[in-house]
């Protein structure tokens, strides 16, 4: 270390984490991990293969019982000494956000904020978790009840926000006692996992309480999900993808963040400069690669073309490029497959009817920073029934408050949603007649707080995360019961 404020940077992300040990992989695939904006190579590593998850969850279920053994005030220690070590390597840790998932540079110091809070939230878990004395109805019986650590937790986590993504269950589940074994995606094997692993590390993780593994989850996925060992999968990606992984294990908890649509509502008494100010940041932060992204805008038709003009003009102002330039705005898609799939969506948009109002090719040395594309069509077009996951928005018409509810309603998601009205009550009024886990009256769909419930209905999923939920979801109650006298049992000596 250079000196007390900055530390060497960490190096050697070539290996995996397993057991506190660097672990190189055993497939026969090599991943050559690179910039998304420009292809610069970042590192290779070699992937994982089926016995070495089973090696990361060996390695966590030795180490958990002595981990939940571990005195509720050394483990909140633990998360204070990781504070520290998150502050003083701030920057590399957001010089690697914005190489490795090509987040422009307030994204990233956005996400390392996230993370941030996301430590100090867990701080005190260990020593909230709390049981209950229950009376009995057996004449001498005392009935407790336990909160309990639920043993190891598996993870997999996607790359657009990889690092938020995989800290919001690794940090609770840690702290209340528990082990994981985490697998990013291979898009992100640094942000997503293995900083974190070296930050753990740095702050005194045990061997084997976190254990990193790197792969492709069509080569390891099962072997995530179906071992025996771990006793809860916590999963954040596609929706088909956590229904396959619910059909897998079925008798294992499940905490599953899955696929978002998110509507933003504009009501007809609504701001429209503050409206379309949180719908035009909703749909094209971070290249609109959000899960609670605005994929559709629902404008009541007594302000929808005001709706349509203002978010067309802030659109067509927002600067794409290089993520590392302070100007840039939208960077790029994270790979060429994903960029495909978006491209798709809005020519079978336009296929169906949608008109294109703001539009570009992709730029930068990859080819891969799409430019904000602005669409107005019905609610079925591909841009507004389906998740895009790209810089897209589509305004549809509503011709009522009650038609915009429907709208709203119609999608088989239910992740974050919004809407706005000068009427504050009345904003909450609708909002609870949204069918989404989350909806934020007169603010962005984008909102995450480590401290609430954060999830989804519907095909968006089952759990929540942050607060007392996470306490909830990665701890178990135990009944224990002490007979303080003695029963008289059928077919005992006094029957």
């Amino acid at each position: 270390m250079s000196d007390a404020q900055t530390p060497e940077p960490y190096s050697g992300f070539d290996t995996m984490a397993i057991g506190g040990r660097s672990w190189t992989g055993s497939s026969d695939t090599e991943h050559q991990n690179v910039n998304p904006y420009d292809d610069t190579p970042l590192g290779r590593i070699r992937f994982a293969d089926a016995e070495d998850v089973e090696s990361a969850y060996r390695a966590a279920a030795a180490a958990q019982p002595e981990w939940a053994a571990t005195p509720a005030t050394e483990r909140s220690a633990l998360f204070l000494r990781a504070l520290d070590i998150m502050d003083r390597r701030r920057d590399e840790i957001v010089e690697w956000l914005v190489s490795e998932v090509g987040a422009i540079r307030q994204r990233a110091e956005f996400e390392w904020s996230l993370v941030r809070a996301g430590m100090v939230e867990v701080i005190n878990y260990p020593t909230r978790v709390c049981g209950r004395i229950l009376p009995g109805i057996t004449p001498g019986k005392e009935n407790r009840v336990y909160r309990e650590p639920l043993g190891v937790v598996g993870t997999i986590t996607p790359w657009n926000f990889p690092m938020q993504l995989s800290h919001r269950s690794i940090a609770p589940a840690i702290a209340l006692g528990n082990t994981v074994v985490l697998k990013p995606a291979e898009d992100s094997p640094v942000t997503g996992g293995l900083l974190l692993s070296r930050v753990y590390e740095e702050a005194g993780l045990p061997p084997g309480v976190l254990n990193v593994v790197i792969g492709k989850g069509s080569r390891i996925g099962d072997a995530l999900v179906t071992s025996r060992v771990p006793s809860l999968i916590s999963f954040t990606g596609s929706t088909s993808v956590g229904s396959r992984i619910a059909a897998q294990s079925p008798l294992k908890n499940h905490a599953l963040e899955l696929g978002g649509n998110g509507p933003l509502v504009v009501l007809d008494d609504a701001d429209l400069d503050r409206a379309a100010d949180a719908a035009v940041f909703g749909s094209f932060y971070h290249q609109g690669q959000i899960c609670m992204a605005t994929n559709r805008i629902v404008a009541h038709t007594r302000v929808y073309d005001e709706i349509v003009d203002r978010v067309r003009e802030r659109a067509r102002g927002l600067r794409t490029g290089d993520p590392a330039d302070s100007g840039t705005q939208i960077g790029p898609i994270i790979n060429d497959s994903q960029l495909r799939h978006v491209r798709d969506l809005i020519d079978r948009s336009v296929g169906d009817g949608a008109e294109l109002l703001v539009s570009g090719d992709p730029a930068g040395p990859a080819g891969r920073a799409l430019p904000p594309h602005v669409l107005v069509g019905d609610n079925s077009v591909a841009t507004a029934a389906e998740e895009v996951f790209g810089p897209v928005a589509t305004v549809v018409r509503a011709d009522s408050g009650e038609e915009a509810l429907r709208i709203a309603n119609d999608t088989d998601y239910g992740l974050s949603s919004a809407v706005f009205t000068e009427d504050v009550e009345r904003g909450v009024r609708f909002a609870r007649r949204v069918r989404a886990g989350m909806t934020h009256v007169n603010d962005t769909t984008v909102n995450d707080e480590p401290n609430t419930a954060f999830g989804g209905e519907k095909d968006s999923g089952v759990g929540r995360f942050g607060g007392v939920w996470a306490i909830e979801e990665f701890t178990t109650d135990h009944w224990v019961s002490v007979q303080h006298t003695a029963r008289t049992l059928p077919f005992g000596e006094d029957a």
